[in-house]
């Protein structure tokens, strides 16, 4: 008796793959993959007219002279609690940010209603800000960064003709929301310039910051801390406080990361404005102090604010020292 075994039929991908296949030249395999490429080609063909025929159809669609034949597809409009929600939360009029410039603003003006100048704020709260001077420059993206890493605010005062070159960190300040103070054009001493020229130093300063979103600034600190009575005249004028500072941290002579740290926190005490510096040279210790010094305050329980805060918060006492200064300073 004739023994007849049947051969298995090999199947790839649901498709035979027996002598049927091979009578035709070709292995299972590899008439298996010229059926898909063919299919894969027809779907390419067929894929391609649709698409000429939508871009056809929009052609005519928008140049059809009833607009309804166009649908457009607009995000609904946020109405009653959701409206007031998406208002408070964004930059306009009525914003938890404009409300809070409102405030801040006003602690300005009360405090400018009995002095001209503010070494320290109000002991009720620990509360302390931390202000650079001299920006931007190279180095004040490092100092934004610490700052951002550490969530804390700053307080700048800007020199206007450095804008020139380091602009793109006036925007970062404005974007983050902290204030910038003036700190003249070309941070020359406003004692030894005649009131034209302090003019000069204080309203050309405003116009540089202004063209990168910055408002008119409603604080200012001299170059070398060094003022006299034209310079107070010319503040009262413009409606700006003079922010001197409460702690020198000696940042500027670079002597070394833990120097700087010791300095800030021996100082410290509620109400402090801390003086540092972003710019006006090598700037490298205070970026690495910055944290150090954040991280050492938080665990005194201290909260870091920006200037305005702290005059808003806690108001600076009457007893400041308005005494006008001619000695070369820090700032």
């Amino acid at each position: 008796m004739h023994d007849e075994r049947i051969a298995p039929i090999a199947t790839v991908g649901g498709h035979r793959a027996d002598g049927r296949e091979r009578r035709n030249g070709l292995s299972g395999l590899e008439a298996v993959f010229q059926r898909r490429r063919r299919r894969a080609g027809a779907a390419f063909a067929i894929a391609l007219v649709a698409l000429v025929s939508m871009v056809a159809g929009i052609a005519i669609g928008s140049s059809h002279p009833n607009p309804a034949a166009v649908r457009l597809v607009t995000p609904p409009v946020p109405s009653g609690f959701f409206a007031r929600i998406h208002a408070l939360a964004g930059t306009g009029r009525g914003s938890f940010q404009a409300q809070q410039l409102a405030a801040e603003n006003a602690a300005i003006n009360r405090t400018l209603a009995y002095t001209p100048i503010v070494r320290i704020a109000g002991s009720e709260k620990r509360e302390i800000a931390l202000t650079f001077d001299d920006g931007p420059g190279p180095y004040t993206p490092g100092v934004l960064a610490a700052l951002r890493r550490a969530h804390a605010p700053g307080t700048f005062f800007e020199v206007g003709f450095m804008l020139r070159w380091f602009h793109a960190s006036t925007s970062a300040i404005v974007s983050r929301g902290d204030p910038i103070g003036d700190h003249t054009e070309l941070h020359l001493p406003m004692s030894e310039l005649p009131v034209s020229d302090q003019r000069n130093e204080l309203l050309d300063q405003a116009a540089a910051i202004s063209q990168y979103g910055a408002p008119f600034p409603r604080l200012f600190r001299p170059p070398y801390g060094v003022y006299d009575a034209a310079t107070l005249a010319l503040l009262h004028k413009y409606r700006m406080l003079m922010v001197m500072w409460t702690v020198d941290s000696s940042d500027y002579l670079r002597p070394g990361v833990a120097s700087i740290v010791h300095t800030v926190l021996a100082g410290a005490r509620p109400g402090a404005i801390i003086l540092m510096h972003d710019a006006g040279g090598d700037r490298e210790q205070t970026i690495e102090a910055l944290p150090k010094i954040v991280h050492a305050l938080r665990a005194r329980r201290y909260r870091l604010v920006t200037v305005p805060r702290l005059l808003l918060d806690d108001p600076p006492p009457r007893d400041q020292d308005v005494i006008p200064s001619a000695g070369v300073g820090a700032g």
